[in-house]
């Protein structure tokens, strides 16, 4: 008997390790970009289309509009923010939430679920646990996506805003994410002038852009400048920050600099900005 035993337990242990491994059918995604400083992140298993019919009125539908969907398969779909960021005018704090989402025929309600003990169990639902409800406008795709898609696209210029996209059969479902990183780069470059003089560009540089104290540029790329005489690039952004400052001769003379630098460095391309800033001085 005892013989028989150790014989079963054998077999049951062989049986658990030799389990077959094959394809899901709605394989593992992931997605992730850089919004400002904010890391950005999607999780998510991708459903396929298989002749079925996704989003329409009725019960004849995959997912049909107005009922309640994982926005995805198996766990549903996690997506995460190393910072706080704003969803659709909505406040949301750093972290990891589950995406579910209502859809409709040209509108969608999206929410961001705070638990993500839920996984996929839409019956279980708990509004109270939302850190996001929003409404969004659907879009009809002239090519079929035949796998579930998430994306994160339309980066703003200035790095401040991204839109999470989704794309399944012939629909398309963006919603917006806003994120403020001047606290952040304010800190940093407190910290880092302190330690290294080659900071007073980058920091310079950011005030010219997001439109700061342009003084205190004035004294950080003065600052860099002088350490670096043949960095072109650094008098070249000089020059933008005395004409900001409305100081023609300042910029023309930094300019001039960066330009002759830029020539013996063969590099066309600051010779040619130096050139347009130059013009625009006249």
């Amino acid at each position: 008997m005892k013989t028989f035993l150790s014989i079963a337990l054998i077999v049951t242990g062989f049986a658990a390790l030799a389990q077959v491994r094959v394809p899901s059918p709605s394989p593992a995604g992931s997605v992730s970009a850089v919004v400002g400083l904010t890391d950005v992140k999607i999780d998510y298993s991708r459903p396929r289309i298989k002749g079925r019919k996704i989003f329409g009125e009725g019960t004849g539908f995959v997912t049909p509009y107005g009922s309640i969907w994982r926005t995805g398969a198996n766990n549903g779909t996690i997506i995460s923010f190393s910072d706080d960021v704003t969803v659709e005018g909505a406040k949301v704090p750093a972290g990891k939430y589950l995406i579910f989402t209502w859809p409709g025929a040209s509108e969608w309600t999206i929410s961001l679920y705070k638990d993500l003990d839920l996984g996929g169990d839409t019956q279980h639902y708990d509004k109270t646990k939302e850190a996001a409800n929003f409404k969004v406008k659907s879009e009809k795709l002239t090519e079929k996506v035949e796998m579930l898609t998430f994306n994160i696209t339309d980066l703003s210029d200035d790095s401040k805003t991204a839109k999470i996209q989704m794309a399944w059969e012939n629909t398309s479902v963006k919603f917006s994410v806003a994120v403020d990183f001047d606290a952040k780069v304010l800190k940093s470059i407190e910290a880092s002038t302190k330690v290294s003089p080659n900071s007073y560009f980058q920091a310079a540089v950011y005030y010219l852009e997001t439109g700061k104290d342009l003084k205190q540029a004035q004294e950080w790329i003065n600052k860099a400048a002088d350490a670096n005489p043949t960095f072109y690039w650094m008098y070249y952004q000089k020059a933008r920050i005395y004409k900001a400052l409305g100081d023609k001769a300042g910029a023309l003379a930094a300019s001039q600099k960066s330009w002759e630098e830029a020539k013996k460095d063969n590099n066309r391309d600051y010779v040619n900005m130096n050139e347009d800033l130059q013009k625009s001085l006249k």
